[in-house]
């Protein structure tokens, strides 16, 4: 779905344009749905929907289409997509990530133009914060959302808007050549005179006006390439410029490569197609350091970048390539070869990637129990692992609560004994381990144990063992408390994460997780997504490692849970144990697991046919007396493995020393 299209050309067409051109190469089926005129033929291979529009009253060359949502659904139902994208969603936009919502399709939306900076643009002040707010929901609600630019991306997260992934744009480096040069077209144009350039439309946010500054440099002569509704103003302003009208195809390229200088003053430009096509074109570019040109423009290496709003600044740099014609030479030598490689067809292929990442993330997101201010992505192992030959820890230690401890896995363990995925993990941990080498590991974890009982205790008692890996699960006890705080809960856990990696640690950060039952979603579910979503954000903070939950919904599931339905039973513990060997970089940890759960089926406890006056009588109502006596499971009981216990890979033995 597109807010632009045929016949209307713009960045927007023409970056649809581009992709439809791709997915008919590849072989991919595609529709456009999108305001415009025809008969909906064909373009590219793809079928086309187009929507009746109006145009906007400032500027008619726009138009906004309004549909019937039912229709529009429909429409989408009859194509079924695979991924629903959305070329700079606004209107349109905003109907389409619903329907994908209503369908469970993945919707990826392609952010292309500053919206809000337009309103401020256009005279409208007041509407910029509405449409911030409309541009954050929309974001937010798509699966996916690609950025043309850093700045780009900095201003969406900064909206609040999660995934977001860098996509620029693509270039037609044959037909925008500096081989398209032409001398003749400069003779006639303007002979013996320096000729510096704009394209793009005319158009308030493009503050073409600030080309004046630029009209009475000795020697130059402005040429305007394009058309909009400020093409009269901007005549006055500059009567002695040339006013080229829109140009497109070659007639665009001969223009472009036979300036000498492009400049492009507009500061609300989330990628500017027109400065890379400059540079494509061997001609030097003068920008400023606001918005898409900060990615595309090396200053003093292929152009200038001046400082926003600067117009003195802007005039000086052009001063500099027009009085000097070696710059200008080595300029332009450089300005081509900085977007060799940006190919339509490169960036294509990754467009495609991002089709499959949102195809991969939209089934986390239909499992979430609740939203919070970030989601879930895909569980990827730290990137040097994939070139280390084998795990680096020897000594690792497991903090947090009874999921840690490893209540209620009691597989092969003498009876009041328990196992656990943090002990499962360093047994995976020191058979990855090469040459025999060994490998140490304690569990610091004690059942009912809350976050200020890890900074107190565990972690001061972890790091007097000096281990190399520690591993932090804890939080759940703290967020089911009535008033909990979980961006406050969070903020405590990263000071202890902190004093950890300032130790030299490496950390395993685990998020806390529920069991898929109605009453965990409808009380708890809230707290525990915004505690994840902060402790996303401490992760990255801090360089743990991060395995999050909400990533792996299998483990919500009521088999993976005990009768007590608060404690993972052995196959929960197996499935933790090998997710988190794989975010560690242990060898075909996936397949071991899947072997495991082949090898040693253990008689699962029927979690689901448990009586419920059972369940309350020995487990809910104990937990409920422990609370009124102010007394928790854990009272009086020490760690299991409070030291070192040394784990060989064909021997497992057990140390006392510290």
């Amino acid at each position: 779905m597109a807010e632009s299209f045929l016949p209307h050309m713009n960045g927007v067409t023409g970056s649809v344009l581009q992709v439809l051109k791709h997915l008919e190469r590849e072989g991919h089926e595609a529709m456009v749905i999108a305001p415009g005129a025809g008969d909906g033929a064909a373009v590219h291979g793809a079928r086309t929907a187009l929507l009746r529009s109006v145009p906007l009253p400032s500027y008619p060359e726009v138009r906004v289409a309004f549909a019937r949502t039912a229709y529009l659904s429909r429409v989408v139902r009859e194509f079924r997509p695979d991924v629903i994208h959305l070329a700079s969603p606004f209107v349109l936009g905003w109907q389409g990530v619903a329907i994908a919502d209503a369908l469970a399709v993945p919707s990826v939306a392609v952010y292309q133009t500053d919206v809000a900076a337009y309103a401020e643009r256009y005279g409208l002040p007041g509407m910029a914060p509405l449409v911030s707010r409309h541009v954050a929901r929309l974001h937010r609600r798509a699966t996916l959302t690609l950025a043309p630019s850093t700045p780009a991306t900095t201003q969406l997260e900064a909206l609040g808007i999660d995934r977001v992934r860098r996509w620029g744009r693509g270039v037609d480096s044959e037909r925008f050549a500096p081989e398209r040069r032409s001398e003749q077209w400069r003779r006639q144009v303007a002979p013996d005179e320096i000729l510096v350039g704009y394209v793009g439309r005319l158009a308030p946010e493009k503050q073409v006006e600030d080309l004046v500054a630029l009209a009475d440099i000795p020697g130059v002569r402005l040429v305007i390439v394009g058309d909009g509704p400020s093409r009269p103003r901007l005549e006055t302003l500059l009567p002695h410029a040339i006013f080229t009208g829109f140009l497109s195809g070659d007639e665009l390229a001969v223009t472009l490569a036979s300036l000498d200088v492009f400049v492009h003053p507009g500061e609300s430009e989330t990628f500017c197609q027109t400065v890379q096509e400059a540079l494509s074109s061997g001609v030097p570019v003068v920008a400023t350091g606001r918005g898409g040109p900060v990615d595309l423009v090396r200053s003093s290496i292929d152009g200038w970048l001046y400082r926003p709003g600067d117009l003195a600044d802007m005039r000086a740099r052009v001063a500099d390539l027009v009085g000097d014609e070696a710059k200008r030479r080595s300029f332009r030598l450089a300005a081509r070869a900085s977007v060799r490689d940006r190919t339509w067809e490169a960036l294509g292929r990754q467009l495609v990637g991002h089709y499959e990442e949102a195809r991969m993330l939209r089934p986390l997101d239909d499992a979430l129990l609740a939203r919070a201010a970030t989601r879930p992505v895909i569980p990827t192992r730290p990137a040097e692992a994939s070139v280390l030959p084998s795990p680096r820890w020897a000594r690792y230690v497991a903090l947090g609560d009874s999921i840690t401890e490893g209540l209620c896995d009691t597989s092969r363990v003498p009876t009041g004994a328990y196992r656990g995925w943090a002990d499962r993990l360093a047994l995976l941990l020191a058979y990855a381990r090469q040459g025999g080498e060994r490998f140490r590991f304690a569990n610091l974890a004690v059942r009912s144990r809350k976050i200020a009982d890890v900074l107190r205790e565990q972690i001061p008692a972890a790091i007097a063992l000096g281990p190399d890996l520690v591993s932090v699960l804890i939080g759940a006890n703290d967020l089911v408390r009535i008033g909990a705080d979980p961006v406050a809960l969070a903020r405590q856990l990263e000071g202890g994460v902190r004093t950890l990696r300032a130790a030299g640690c490496d950390v395993l950060l685990v998020t806390p997780f529920l069991p898929r039952r109605m009453a965990a979603r409808v009380i708890l579910a809230r707290k525990f997504s915004a505690f994840a979503s902060e402790l996303r954000r401490v992760a990255t903070d801090t360089g743990s490692i991060l395995l999050d939950i909400e990533a792996l919904p299998a483990l919500g599931s009521l088999d993976m849970w005990a009768q007590d339905r608060v404690h993972l039973q052995t196959v929960g513990h197996r499935f933790l144990a090998y997710r988190a060997a794989e975010m560690l970089g242990v060898p075909d940890a996936e397949a071991l697991g899947s072997l495991d759960a082949a090898l040693h089926a253990d008689a699962e406890l029927p979690v689901a046919g448990l009586p419920s006056a059972t369940w309350l009588r020995h487990h809910a109502l104990p937990w409920m007396m422990r609370r009124l006596a102010g007394r928790t499971a854990g009272d009086g009981l020490s760690a299991k493995h409070d030291g070192y216990i040394e784990l060989r890979p064909k021997a497992t033995k057990r140390r006392t020393d510290a």
